[in-house]
């Protein structure tokens, strides 16, 4: 009886701990080969400081920008983040999105070229039941080129996926969302450097 105890002791604490919502790697192991594979072993990525996020933006995702000393390479920022996104049935939009446990979530980043136009969206860490289609490679290609000037609309201007419509809107939110923060934050800092 006590190992039958200890047991379902066990088994609630290690099904607890898979579905706790892990801290963003913001150096993932994808963003590293394509860095490598763009620009060699000398790429750095250097945070940039973002004045205008609130307190759950920049738990969700960080920018920064690439130093290379190649030549040839166009990239010029990364931002690295996650998207939350609502278990089937529903969910509760929380305050504090730290401890928010009624949503699922995935993990990816966005490299940008020097006119912070989107070179390619990657998803890395997919952390929910439902909707992983939105990871594929040819769906996700439909991204590039986009500089944050016009609205990205599910069923319109971005390609809509059945059995997937909350994480392509949660993730076409946040690609506007984001490409639009970079944008005016680098236009403010230019301004600011005239």
């Amino acid at each position: 009886m006590l190992r039958i105890i200890l047991v379902i002791i066990i088994s609630l604490k290690f099904g607890i701990c898979l579905n706790a919502q892990t801290n963003i790697e913001f150096y993932p192991k994808m963003l590293q080969n394509e860095l490598f594979g763009e620009i060699g072993q000398n790429a750095k990525l250097i945070e940039l400081k973002i004045d205008e996020l609130s307190l759950d933006q920049i738990y969700l995702g960080k920018y920064f920008k690439v130093s290379s000393i190649s030549p040839d390479s166009n990239l010029k920022y990364v931002y690295v983040g996650r998207v939350k996104t609502c278990r089937a049935g529903g969910c509760l939009i929380k305050a504090n999105p730290q401890n928010d446990t009624e949503s699922e979530y995935f993990d990816y980043f966005i490299l940008y070229d020097a006119s912070i136009a989107v070179q390619l969206v990657k998803i890395f860490n997919y952390h929910a039941t439902h909707g992983h289609e939105v990871s594929a490679k040819n769906w996700l290609k439909q991204f590039k080129g986009y500089k944050g000037d016009t609205d990205l609309i599910p069923g319109k201007n971005v390609d809509a996926i059945s059995g997937a419509t909350i994480s392509v809107d949660a993730l076409t939110f946040d690609i506007y969302h984001k490409t639009g923060i970079l944008v005016e934050t680098l236009n403010c800092k230019t301004a600011k450097n005239l």
